[in-house]
């Protein structure tokens, strides 16, 4: 059975993980073992909060509109129900910008609803 060298394998992996934690605080930036475990858990909050960030701006994006809203005598809720039976169909990203950036067209657009 012939001999298997591991080393140039070896090293590629360990050079790929220690790149990954570069910048982290002391020794979990330049030593494997302490590298892996900071990578692991940064790999697993990565792929939660890109769940998470879905939500979040969602949230956001209620908030923005329902403080939009207020001036109006109109609720967040109430809102999105005048929307759907006027079967305008603007998600809260395009609302909420809308009443961000260009308020004449979202008063326009309160007034069609009511």
């Amino acid at each position: 059975m012939p001999r298997v060298r591991r080393s140039p394998a070896t090293r590629q992996k360990k050079k790929k993980i220690l790149k990954i934690a570069k910048g982290a605080f002391g020794k979990r930036g330049n030593v494997f073992r302490r590298a892996k475990e900071t990578v692991q858990r940064a790999l697993v909050y990565a792929y939660r909060d890109r769940r998470n960030k879905k939500r979040m701006f969602r949230s956001l994006w209620t908030v923005r509109l329902n403080a939009a809203l207020r001036p109006y005598g109109f609720s967040y809720s109430k809102f999105i129900g005048q929307l759907k039976k006027a079967n305008i169909a603007l998600n809260r990203k395009m609302l909420s910008e809308l009443a961000i950036n260009d308020p004449q067209i979202f008063a326009k657009l309160v007034k069609t609803v009511n």
